[in-house]
């Protein structure tokens, strides 16, 4: 039986939302078929409110939890009207990261689902990493279910987002964590240099990487640590940005992409993967691309624009496939958790 479902997911570079449209059908194993997709860039004020939220007091925050959930409400009714959508069974909506601190048993991702609910009048699934949290997991990487029934023909599965995080089967296990972060410190470089992001890594191409500066950042104790592992904006605002600002914003792009480059090799060649999907943002700067690729004998894979784009909005999708029949979508060998469980709360 075939079941049509909307994943909406914000990232923590705060490029847009995305909105992924798409059907999925089980037979001998899971299919799927992207029918429409688009990402609604952020308005500044959005952007703004967005990126200060971890500073508000706690009734300001359940404002705006409201608020983005009305906000996500009206983008997916908008969506649904322009492309004349029916027949969808529900919505699966990740919600904007504003605190991730598993290790205190809590994350918070806004944009209320009953918000949603009431706009689309549709079911909506939401808040998928809390009760893997709860259950003493890192509430991340969730993506992995999606790497390993919809993309399980490739050895691994790396997203580069926000932070860089990687799925693969080991010793028949899907395992999943945190590399390194990627894009939220990338475009807060390139934006003090007066650009959105680093288009292409041509920014990073002309500065100098400082080799002192790189040793420090790759002798952070996050990397020496055993997966499961998540990293979150606090741990960057403790650790990376202050270092950072030791040395100008185009020397500190080409040390940063060289530190990201040399981090996900290195995992690269630990597990002996020998062929990779990349997808994420960040597929799309070609000297960070390059340069994982200098480093690693494996088969780097950029899928086209759809599935660069829309994987994670199209897996959140999936999850919500999957816990509207109750099966299993968090794998507690990616996040740590005490079990395999079915997550998301339903409006």
């Amino acid at each position: 039986m075939k079941t049509l479902a909307i994943g909406l997911m914000s990232g923590t570079s705060l490029d847009g939302l995305d909105i992924c449209f798409a059907e999925f059908e089980k037979q001998n194993q899971w299919n799927f078929r992207i029918l429409k997709a688009e990402t609604l860039p952020y308005s500044k004020d959005w952007e703004d409110k967005l990126r200060n939220s971890i500073h508000l007091s706690a009734e300001d925050l359940q404002e705006l939890n409201s608020e983005y959930g009305f906000y996500l409400g009206r983008q997916v009714k908008d969506f649904i009207q322009k492309h004349q959508l029916g027949n969808i069974n529900l919505i699966a909506s990740h919600g904007h990261t504003v605190f991730h601190q598993p290790q205190r048993k809590f994350t918070l991702q806004i944009g209320d689902g009953r918000a949603i609910k009431l706009i689309t009048g549709l079911p909506v699934f939401y808040d998928f990493r809390s009760q893997d949290v709860l259950m003493e997991g890192n509430g991340a990487p969730l993506v992995p279910i999606g790497d390993e029934l919809l993309f399980s023909k490739y050895s691994a599965c790396l997203n580069l987002g926000g932070f860089s995080n990687i799925s693969l089967s080991s010793n028949g296990k899907r395992i999943a964590f945190d590399i390194a972060p990627v894009n939220i410190v990338l475009n807060q470089l390139a934006q003090q240099l007066n650009k959105d992001f680093d288009e292409n890594g041509e920014l990073a191409k002309k500065g100098n990487i400082d080799a002192l500066l790189l040793e420090q950042l790759n002798s952070l104790e996050f990397y020496q640590l055993p997966h499961p592992k998540s990293l979150g904006v606090e741990w960057c605002n403790r650790h990376i940005f202050p270092a950072l600002k030791s040395v100008n914003p185009l020397d500190a792009l080409a040390t940063f992409t060289e530190h990201i480059a040399y981090q996900i090799s290195t995992i690269i060649n630990e597990y002996g993967i020998k062929d990779i999907l990349i997808t994420g943002g960040g597929a799309y700067n070609s000297f960070l691309i390059e340069k994982i690729k200098a480093k690693t004998t494996a088969e780097v894979i950029l899928p086209e624009k759809e599935i660069i784009d829309y994987k994670e909005a199209l897996i959140f999708a999936f999850m919500g496939v999957l816990r509207m029949n109750n099966e299993i979508n968090v794998l507690s060998s990616a996040t740590g958790s005490t079990a395999d469980h079915s997550s998301g709360i339903l409006a």
